[in-house]
């Protein structure tokens, strides 16, 4: 499993924009084979910090999603945005495990 954590920090004036962009992101990459979660947020303390976060079943999946047209499309938005900042991290993880509840 791929993990991909992204943030970025954009004027809270874009706020809109943002989620936009990062709708249409996330119902064509949740559709995609190997994406085994997509999702969004924006920081409710600091709401000019936008959170993505994907989970990818292999790095070939990922490798896949980075090259579709969508993809294209939403780095074209971000960088219109003019972002504060941008931090993307991945990580493999060997296994899931549970959590106590």
């Amino acid at each position: 499993m791929i993990i991909v954590l992204v943030e970025v920090g954009v004027e809270p004036s874009a706020i809109a924009s943002v989620k936009e962009a990062v709708r249409k992101m996330e119902q064509a990459s949740r559709a995609e084979p190997g994406c085994a979660g997509y999702a969004f947020s924006v920081d409710v303390s600091d709401p000019s910090i936008v959170r993505v976060t994907e989970r990818w079943k292999t790095m070939e999946d990922l490798r896949a999603h980075m090259g579709m047209p969508h993809m294209a499309e939403f780095q074209q938005a971000v960088v219109m945005l003019q972002p504060k900042s941008l931090t993307i991290n991945a990580y493999e993880v060997a296994r899931e495990v549970d959590l106590p509840r």
